[in-house]
């Protein structure tokens, strides 16, 4: 596993530890490491951060395929550049889960992977096809040349996750996680919650050494109570190319922030 933040490494290796099948034999944060790592120990499968330190991670899946040809490569990244997915796939990887899905699809993309088929998020659906012939893919994938290309398409599509939870716990450690995920590629995160969840969500972010007030002093993180979300008193001085018209000034604030910072802008 590699990755330079270190409460993500946790929610990965929380996530295995309930899967008897699965064991984390390393744990490094920057690329050149990875690299090291990878001969030491030939793995079955590395997950792959995209920006790393020494050494970022479409450059270390290249040297890692030199060393440790039979490793399959997993690339795990908030990174959703077209041209970005493209060449870490194009490494010979065997897929690419955008981190912020991750809580739905970082079990299902590793399965795929050691299997031998390849995975990439539903929500990079952008890409008709990828080249993901190499010598990690299963024998029916070499037989099945896949030629790839990303293109964007010409009309933008929004697509809203639903997940159900049956207790609290797992609500706030799964959203924390998102959160935390959001923050650290620079997102701007709305959080809509109840002021039980909200304190919850606050003392898992703390836990997991988030600076939160410095996030919220930097309006990329925006707690909003439930009720208040819901209000009728909307801003509707702030129109947003394909966003309603009409939304909670707070959100309107956080719209204004991400812009002018070019960062994206996630609500949850």
């Amino acid at each position: 596993m590699v990755d330079d933040y270190e409460p993500w490494r946790r929610f990965v290796s929380s996530t295995f530890q309930k899967q008897p099948e699965l064991q984390v034999i390393g744990e490094v944060s920057d690329g050149l490491e990875a690299v090291r790592k990878a001969q030491e120990l030939l793995p079955d499968l590395i997950l792959l951060d995209i920006g790393l330190p020494t050494l970022n991670g479409i450059e270390a899946a290249r040297r890692i395929r030199e060393v440790s040809p039979t490793s399959k490569i997993l690339f795990i990244s908030e990174n959703r550049s077209l041209d970005v997915v493209e060449q870490a796939l194009n490494t010979g990887a065997g897929g690419y889960v955008v981190k912020s899905n991750a809580a739905g699809e970082l079990l299902p993309a590793v399965e795929a992977v050691l299997r031998g088929r390849p995975f990439v998020s539903p929500g990079l659906a952008c890409c008709d096809s990828i080249n993901l012939e190499n010598e990690h893919t299963a024998e029916q994938a070499r037989r099945d040349k896949v030629v790839a290309h990303c293109r964007p398409h010409s009309v933008e599509r929004h697509r809203h996750e639903l997940k159900l939870y049956s207790d609290s716990a797992a609500f706030v450690e799964d959203f924390a996680h998102s959160i935390e995920a959001g923050l650290e590629n620079g997102n701007a995160v709305v959080v809509i919650a109840t002021e039980s969840h909200r304190a919850n969500l606050l003392q898992q972010l703390r836990a997991d050494a988030v600076d939160v007030e410095a996030a919220a002093e930097r309006k990329r993180y925006i707690p909003l109570d439930v009720s208040d979300s819901l209000s009728t008193d909307m801003d509707t001085s702030t129109a947003g190319d394909g966003f309603a018209k009409r939304v909670p000034p707070a959100i309107a604030e956080a719209l204004r922030t991400s812009k002018e910072r070019h960062l994206h802008l996630a609500v949850g």
